[in-house]
């Protein structure tokens, strides 16, 4: 394990652990708000999806690491999964959607650490990104990392705290 790796992976547990620890305090009612009128997902829904989404997120660095071009991920897809997502998990309660953050967001940082600084550096076409070619641990730092802390502030305007 690299130092690089081994940060990244850290980052990745401290979001996880501060949208956990503020959804822990969520009320009940807090917990089924709608995040907002662009996303009307309900809060504890959009927590399960963090969990939901770290294995994908982990599975397209992998392949950028490798060298290979990631095709075929665009903005529609993802809000095609987001709503598949939302459908299945609409009553996901929160002590399911905590665990669910937790063990998926552990296992994406332990994969994080995996990745050598060659791999960290490599660069390839990312579809999501117009097929720029984006390294690595700009799609961990874009992904897995920065998707606890985004959700994390769309929730806090949604609960008005």
């Amino acid at each position: 394990m690299g130092h690089r790796a081994d940060a990244l992976a850290a980052r990745v547990e401290e979001g996880a652990a501060a949208l956990e620890a503020f959804a822990r305090g969520l009320s009940d009612a807090e917990w089924r708000t709608t995040v907002s009128a662009r996303d009307p997902r309900p809060v504890g829904v959009v927590v399960h999806h963090v969990g939901e989404m770290y294995p994908i997120e982990i599975e397209v660095a992998r392949t950028v690491a490798s060298g290979k071009p990631v095709a075929g991920v665009t903005w529609e897809a993802v809000g095609e999964l987001n709503a598949k997502h939302t459908t299945d998990h609409a009553h996901v309660t929160k002590e399911e959607a905590l665990a669910h953050l937790r063990s998926r967001s552990k296992a994406a940082a332990e994969a994080v650490r995996q990745f050598t600084d060659a791999e960290l550096d490599t660069a390839a076409p990312f579809s999501l990104s117009f097929d720029a070619p984006m390294t690595a641990q700009f799609v961990i730092e874009d992904h897995a990392l920065r998707h606890a802390w985004h959700h994390l502030a769309r929730i806090r305007a949604a609960v008005g705290r």
